[in-house]
């Protein structure tokens, strides 16, 4: 069974209440069942949790407060960029490499997801991909919180004009998910 580290959940319990106010983290709990009410109100960074927690939290979030629209993940990504690579994972960054970056990629995926790895192929001199291989679980919102992440990070290492795309997606029945990555 995947599982997520709690940083994971505790960035999308934070970006709901900075995004849509003080009370929507309440909201979308309050429309989960009891047991992940429980699960998700003492939430630990470093402790996993089972990915499809994360992905009824998701389903919630979309649905209370995201009027069905998916693309708030890529939003939520960003924030999670933002916030993590200024502090917890700020040695991740490659200021003006972003080569150097996105070749970080399979430790960035480990400290996020327990199963599966991610590599990454540079595919020009301003382009590059990231593939990932292996997770035992994956969801469209994931996706689209990955695309939002590798965007704000490739700014955060001071790219301009960022396009990440998601090429292949299991959970649109590709065989992986990829993620083709621009700049400059």
């Amino acid at each position: 069974m995947q599982q997520v580290k709690g940083s994971v959940l505790k960035t999308r319990m934070a970006f709901i209440d900075e995004e849509f106010g003080v009370g929507a983290g309440a909201r979308v709990l309050a429309s989960m069942a009891e047991e992940d009410r429980r699960a998700l109100h003492m939430l630990y960074t470093i402790r996993w949790y089972p990915f499809d927690l994360a992905t009824r939290l998701d389903d919630a979030i979309v649905a209370v407060l995201g009027a069905g629209d998916p693309s708030l993940f890529e939003r939520l990504g960003a924030a999670s960029a933002e916030k993590n690579l200024a502090t917890l994972h700020k040695n991740l960054l490659s200021p003006g490499d972003p080569h150097g970056f996105l070749q970080k990629a399979e430790t960035i995926y480990a400290l996020y997801y327990e199963s599966g790895r991610r590599e990454y192929e540079r595919t020009g001199d301003a382009s590059g991909a990231i593939t990932t291989h292996g997770a035992a679980t994956f969801s469209s919102a994931d996706c689209r919180t990955v695309v939002g992440w590798y965007r704000r990070a490739l700014e955060l290492c001071g790219t301009s004009n960022v396009r990440v795309t998601e090429s292949s997606c299991r959970a649109r029945g590709g065989a992986v998910c990829r993620y083709e990555c621009n700049w400059g």
